[in-house]
């Protein structure tokens, strides 16, 4: 039991989600519900894990609360496992790396490498090595301001997610953040998906970095009504990078939706004879799926900030499926 929501119920495949549904019901209806209303509920998963479908930001709560504020436990058997089962929830790559973890168990984290400070001379020199790659977890509006070449913008909250989409546990993990005191956020969502080989970090800051002559690269940044007109003079190609059931609540027309999770093996499809935006919710996953296109080798990239939000808060049409 979550805040607002059940766990999922298809990991172990679709020849058994059925029957780990029914699991879920009994278990939930037989021994969790009847432990008592005044019971506290401490869930181990918050606002935005994938590993349930609508989970709440409440970091507490309570079984009589759950039984009468969320609707799922409110159904019958039959619709609690219709429901279930029409859930459409991602997979990432980092869920076999936390297979092996839960089987075998986890590396001690006393053994990883501890992120060193690294001079601007330094940090240049260790991008330089192979299998290396820069995590920028600076907000998208300052990322794409100026940023090191080959970053990927990873805001740090994004960081409890996204490294097991766009990063592989052979690569070498150098970080820049906002400020110093992020780094300890950053190793731990980093350590906690299991990518222990985090290098270093930019001790002086991007800033430092610009000041030294160091190379830069910018990315293109939009508003909502600056996309609009663009799109209306079919001056641009728009990139909905997005999950799907986000997309079914609505999206702009003609966009073309690729989950920033997929958009480095599938950016291929894309053209090249236009400049393509990105966007999403708010504008993070947006600068997540930017950075990749810049990273692949495209050139006239933007990112909507605000993204599809900003959009319907200005009354834009959307469609719907």
């Amino acid at each position: 039991m979550f805040v607002g929501d059940v766990g999922r119920t298809d990991l172990l495949g679709l020849e058994v989600w059925r029957e780990q549904s029914e699991k879920l019901y009994d278990s939930l209806h037989k021994k969790v519900l009847p432990l008592g209303d005044h019971v506290i509920v401490y869930p181990a998963h918050g606002a935005g894990s994938i590993c349930g479908h609508e989970i709440s930001d409440q970091e507490f709560s309570t079984i009589g609360h759950e039984q009468k504020a969320s609707p799922i436990l409110q159904l019958d058997k039959e619709s609690f496992i219709t429901h279930m089962m029409k859930q459409k929830l991602l997979r990432p790559p980092y869920f076999r790396k936390m297979e092996q973890y839960n089987l075998n168990g986890p590396p001690l984290l006393l053994e990883a490498p501890v992120p060193q400070p690294l001079n601007v001379d330094e940090f240049e020199e260790e991008t330089r090595r192979p299998d290396t790659v820069i995590v920028d977890t600076r907000e998208p509006g300052a990322f794409a301001g100026s940023y090191i070449p080959g970053s990927l913008n990873i805001w740090l909250d994004g960081l409890s997610f996204f490294p097991g989409w766009t990063l592989t546990y052979e690569q070498r993990i150098l970080l820049v953040t906002e400020r110093k005191e992020d780094i300890e956020t950053a190793k731990a969502y980093l350590w906690r998906l299991g990518f222990d080989n985090i290098v270093g970090y930019l001790c002086p800051g991007i800033a430092e970095w610009r000041n030294n002559g160091k190379p830069m690269e910018h990315l293109g940044t939009l508003s909502a009504a600056m996309l609009k007109e663009k799109l209306d003079r079919n001056e641009i190609i728009l990139v909905d990078v997005r999950e799907e059931r986000e997309w079914e609540t609505g999206y702009i027309k003609g966009a073309e939706r690729i989950y920033v999770g997929h958009l480095k093996e599938e950016a291929s499809r894309l053209p090249r004879d236009k400049p393509i935006a990105t966007t999403c919710g708010w504008g993070g996953r947006g600068g997540l799926g930017a950075s990749i296109l810049k990273k692949t080798g495209f050139d006239d990239v933007y990112n909507v900030l605000g993204g599809i939000g900003a959009w319907k808060r200005l009354g834009y049409p959307v469609k719907r499926e």
